[in-house]
């Protein structure tokens, strides 16, 4: 995710979402490594991560 703090500084960040607002989420935040709020207005861009587990067979 690219956010915009509220001093319009803007941060490349790695979350986990856990719970979806109106106007804010709450989500886990990797670089942090805490709980935060995001305010979504503030979000820049988003891009889902996806991994893929391999089994040996």
């Amino acid at each position: 995710m690219m956010y915009m703090a509220a001093d319009g500084s803007i941060s490349k960040r790695k979350i986990k979402v856990l719970q979806v607002g109106e106007a804010s989420f709450r989500a886990y935040c990797y670089l942090r490594k805490s709980k935060r709020t995001f305010s979504i207005d503030n979000v820049l861009a988003l891009v889902p991560i996806m991994k893929k587990e391999r089994y040996v067979v």
